[in-house]
């Protein structure tokens, strides 16, 4: 699709006043001794000049060589537009003006190649954000069970569960023999009966759980009490 064409005031205002000055700028260099094609490059050459240094004006404003060669430049229109409105002899140029003008190339090439030569500041990286503040957590309760102290003195063993054993019997000693290992387990089988019952084992059961004669479960009794 073909975009609308519209009337934009700024623009005709700038190609009016473009146009104005070219032709005052050509009118003095012809007026100070320049002729032909010379003539038509004066104006070109203060043009190309003016716009260079507000384009470095704009890429770096503290550009004081930008300043002052827009300043010279825009004199040189602003000279053209008064010198050609009457307020100077058109037919009897001034001396000093005839070296302006043929000195003007010389002047417009040299600030031109300073301009385009000007260092570009390198844009200052942005400072890296602080790394923001991780609030501090609330302490973790310790869920390990805890440990007895490396220094705790270490408990005897508990008793031996107490063998019941009839009256008649406490006062004999043992008329059989009991093997150690034998001892040992029916020791064990005392303390289970002990905190399964709450009692202690008597000699009829003693015997049942070891299966030994009457004998040898009444001496392991009487060990056992």
């Amino acid at each position: 699709m073909f975009r609308t064409l519209r009337f934009d005031a700024v623009l005709v205002q700038a190609v009016i006043a473009g146009a104005l000055s070219f032709a005052h700028l050509h009118d003095l260099a012809a007026a100070a001794g320049q002729d032909g094609w010379k003539a038509w490059a004066y104006p070109v050459s203060v043009d190309l000049l003016l716009v260079a240094a507000w384009r470095r004006m704009r890429s770096d404003s503290g550009n004081r060589d930008a300043w002052l060669w827009f300043a010279i430049a825009l004199t040189a229109s602003l000279g053209a537009n008064v010198a050609t409105a009457g307020m100077l002899d058109m037919q009897n140029v001034p001396a000093w003006l005839r070296i302006l003008v043929a000195g003007w190339p010389a002047l417009a090439f040299l600030g031109g190649t300073l301009l385009a030569h000007a260092h570009t500041p390198t844009p200052k990286p942005e400072p890296a954000s602080a790394p923001a503040e991780v609030p501090a957590s609330e302490p973790v309760p310790d869920l390990t069970p805890e440990r007895a102290p490396e220094w705790a003195p270490e408990l005897p063993p508990a008793a031996p569960a107490p063998v019941e054993v009839p009256p008649e019997l406490a006062s004999l000693e043992p008329a059989v023999p009991v093997p150690p290992a034998l001892l040992d387990h029916a020791r064990k089988i005392a303390d289970s009966y002990r905190s399964q019952t709450g009692a202690p084992i008597d000699a009829a059961t003693l015997r049942v759980r070891l299966g030994c004669p009457p004998a040898l479960a009444d001496s392991i009794a009487l060990q056992l009490a």
